[in-house]
């Protein structure tokens, strides 16, 4: 089994090997030539090393750069004011690499290495809340924005077609906390839910999802959610919530929207729990619209106030055409201190 490692281990050892070299060659060209060979120029090595070591080898190179240093201090002929500085800084540098180190080693992988997981995480978070293609006749799209300004955010979208029943099953969810500290647990989430959707009947799903957050057992372990089953052929949906916003329906002939009355308790926090579910059929030119709290939750804002203004912002862009509705929304409306989703489906 070790020669399939050796390698990996050789390349290791090369590249730690050519880091200590190069600080090494610094240090010489300090004392060959002080004044063309800055010994502040050791912070190459370091920053190099910060990216490419792993967190076994990086303290240890971190101390052989900190002796390094040491021994450039010595090449100089005078320690002034300003080279006195110069270390100092460089000595700080050395002790963030060293924590920097430190907290990697509780990932166990480099800098590139953990961008690249870390990239590939969210890209399948992205992927997740993509909407399906649909059969002629129906238009789904979704946005997404977070808090922070990132791609991570407590709030997701899953959606799944199932050819067979013909049938759209999707889920919106918000999970507690906003922005990056809620991503981790979104991502975990979105890929349990993303399982249980259409594998469980529509009317299990929100029961299921509870039982799941229930068993993580997390400090922060709770989510609203609002759960959407719909027929393609019939047009009869089904909509189930767990605590979260109602979603709306807009009838083709009235132009107005409607408060679709669902509930049920928060995800995480009660077993057993019951969801109640709204049910209906969307006609030709009708439009259901699903959000997060996000949306609608202003500082000193009214919650009431908040939707009326959602759903009379939903009217007017609807109007210029559903295409690009739900991207709209999310860029005019809603806190951007929360994160934000919009769902918005349509039967042509």
């Amino acid at each position: 089994m070790s020669r399939y490692h050796a390698p990996g281990r050789f390349r290791e050892h090369r590249t730690v090997m050519l880091l200590g070299l190069l600080a090494a060659l610094v240090v010489a060209g300090v004392a060959a030539a002080p004044d063309l060979t800055p010994f502040s120029s050791l912070m190459i090595p370091l920053l190099l090393g910060s990216i490419v070591l792993n967190p076994r080898q990086l303290p240890w190179f971190v101390v052989w750069v900190l002796g390094m240093l040491t021994m450039a201090l010595t090449f100089q002929e005078t320690i002034t004011v300003r080279t006195a500085g110069a270390a100092a800084v460089q000595f700080v540098m050395c002790v963030i690499v060293l924590a920097t180190a430190f907290r990697r080693s509780r990932l166990g992988v480099a800098g590139f290495t953990g961008e690249s997981m870390f990239v590939d995480l969210r890209d399948r978070l992205l992927r997740q809340g993509r909407m399906p293609q649909l059969p002629e006749g129906w238009h789904v799209e979704s946005e997404l924005r977070s808090a922070s300004g990132t791609r991570f955010a407590g709030d997701f979208v899953v959606a799944t077609y199932l050819e067979d029943d013909v049938r759209l099953e999707l889920v919106v969810v918000d999970v507690s906390g906003k922005g990056d500290e809620a991503g981790t647990r979104a991502l975990q989430l979105s890929g349990a839910f993303g399982g249980l959707l259409g594998s469980v009947g529509p009317e299990m799903f929100l029961a299921s999802a509870n039982d799941y957050l229930l068993r993580q057992d997390w400090a922060e372990g709770f989510a609203t959610a609002v759960h959407l089953s719909l027929l393609l052929d019939t047009g009869d949906y089904e909509i189930r919530s767990a605590g979260h916003p109602p979603a709306a329906l807009r009838a083709a002939g009235s132009g107005r929207w409607a408060v679709l009355q669902s509930a049920g308790a928060v995800l995480g926090l009660l077993p057993a729990a019951e969801f109640i579910t709204a049910r209906g059929r969307l006609e030709h030119g009708d439009a259901l619209l699903l959000y997060t709290d996000g949306m609608v939750e202003e500082p000193r804002r009214d919650l009431e106030m908040g939707l009326d203004r959602l759903l009379g912002e939903a009217e007017k862009l609807l109007r210029g055409g559903v295409v690009g509705s739900a991207a709209r929304l999310v860029e005019q409306l809603g806190s951007r201190d929360d994160d934000r989703a919009v769902v918005v489906v349509h039967r042509r």
